[in-house]
């Protein structure tokens, strides 16, 4: 007799071993417990993750898995537990517990509420990212209540302080528990996951990121009295150096990961862009189309050169009074192969010699291969959800994961979720409103235990 496929959220769902699991008391429990762990408040800052490790550790004692937990600091939780397998490389499902701030004034609900509205779960987190944590917890609790027999260990982890480099989670744990990460091969984390583009699906897993550089800018002068005139003081030069880096041009380079990522993504992209997606590096040449992309998508701008954004300054504390010193931070992103030393002789000659430059944060370059099992796993998975989407794309972004801390250890490391984000709803992260549906909750928990079953279950 023929199988035949399930529908689930308006998506015609292979009958895979995931359909067979019984799936449907963890889609309804997954979508109360991503209300549940909107909730707990997890800001970073001050973080206070241990609160949304205890909500997790009370999961699992009701489902009787054993976990661990370590505090790196004072209220900063880190959360894992394991189901045993064979010796195959383990897997890791990895996802921060903290989220940014969000300012109430202009959501449509509380940014803490996880309210329910019009088939969307509304909270700070909602996509980045306690949904896919939730999605893996699913998975994870599917795949111990399956009693399957395993041919690795499949570790859930999640982890404090991801919103502020990880040094108090992921980095922390690396450093303090490395007996953790003996054995494993992979880790799937955020960063990739498939995006409704007017009902174009693509999917997306990522593979390398754009290098954090935070730096702070600092200009020193003579104080004085806000009444008296000076030639140049702290802020005219901090204000100077900023103007020069404003107008410069730090020139396109399409690397060889990028112009992969953009020739994969040429097939569904608008019509008018799918022969330069096809090849960048020539069609950033011609004149105004590095303009027109920045408009029309400024996260793949950003993917073909380096940037720097300016988000904090600082100066005198009142207004009458000149300041000492004035201050600026950079939020710089660099490509992958991008050496730092000599982007920050670059960065000098434009911003001149009356200003000083530290570097406050930055991470090494790292990328892991799209040639893996996993990877083609994640492949058939995104052709049995979703048949219509073009073919999953390896690709790079522009943000930065706590997946770079484990890329250094040889471990490979994917950024993806499993959902399909509207276009429209992706501008949530870290912004405003941050939503996630419903049917994308319910259906994550199918996609990401299918994964699970093909990947680890003998």
């Amino acid at each position: 007799m023929r199988a035949i496929g399930i529908l689930i959220a308006g998506v015609l769902i292979a009958p895979s071993a995931a359909a067979q699991v019984g799936t449907e008391d963890l889609q309804d429990r997954a979508v109360e417990w991503v209300q549940e762990y909107l909730r707990v408040d997890t800001i970073n800052p001050p973080g206070n993750e241990i609160a949304g490790a205890r909500f997790l550790a009370a999961i699992f004692d009701a489902e009787g898995i054993p976990y661990e937990m370590a505090e790196s600091a004072p209220g900063r939780g880190n959360i894992w537990a394991r189901l045993d397998g064979g010796d195959e490389p383990g897997l890791v499902l990895l996802h921060h517990i903290d989220v940014v701030p969000a300012d109430p004034n202009y959501w449509v609900t509380d940014p803490l509420s996880g309210e329910i509205r019009d088939g969307f779960i509304y909270g700070r987190g909602a996509l980045d990212t306690k949904s896919s944590g939730i999605a893996h917890l699913a998975a994870f609790l599917g795949l111990h209540r399956s009693g399957a027999r395993l041919n690795r260990d499949v570790i859930f982890m999640a982890t404090a302080d991801e919103e502020a480099g990880g040094f108090f989670g992921a980095g922390w744990l690396v450093e303090h528990r490395p007996e953790l990460f003996e054995g494993v091969g992979y880790v799937i984390n955020e960063g990739g996951g498939g995006a409704d583009l007017s009902g174009q699906i693509q999917v997306a897993v990522e593979v390398t990121q754009k290098l954090p550089y935070w730096l702070r800018v600092t200009a020193r002068g003579e104080p004085g009295h806000g009444s008296r005139p000076q030639t140049a003081t702290s802020v005219t030069r901090l204000v100077a150096a900023l103007g020069r880096l404003d107008e410069h041009d730090f020139g396109f380079r399409v690397i060889p990961a990028v112009d992969r990522y953009f020739r994969g993504l040429a097939a569904s992209v608008a019509p008018r862009w799918r022969e330069r997606y096809a090849d960048m590096g020539t069609a950033l040449a011609e004149p105004g189309v590095a303009d027109e992309l920045l408009r029309d998508n400024p996260s793949h701008y950003g993917l073909t050169r380096n940037t720097c954004s300016m988000t904090r300054l600082g100066g005198s504390d009142k207004i009458n009074v000149v300041p000492t010193e004035a201050w600026a931070e950079l939020d710089c992103r660099l490509l992958p192969d991008q050496d730092p030393e000599a982007f920050l002789a670059e960065l000098g000659e434009v911003l001149g010699t009356a200003v000083g430059v530290d570097t406050l944060m930055g991470f090494t370059p790292a990328q892991s291969s799209a040639e893996t099992g996993l990877f083609h796993v994640i492949e058939e998975v995104t052709r049995a959800h979703h048949p219509a989407a073009p073919a999953v794309v390896p690709s790079v972004t522009t943000g930065f994961t706590d997946s770079h801390f484990f890329r250094d250890l040889g471990i490979t490391a994917y950024g993806y979720t499993p959902f399909v984000v509207p276009a429209a709803d992706r501008g949530g992260v870290h912004g405003n409103n941050e939503r996630i549906s419903v049917e994308n909750v319910r259906l994550g928990v199918v996609v990401m235990l299918d994964i699970l079953q093909r990947w680890t279950v003998d």
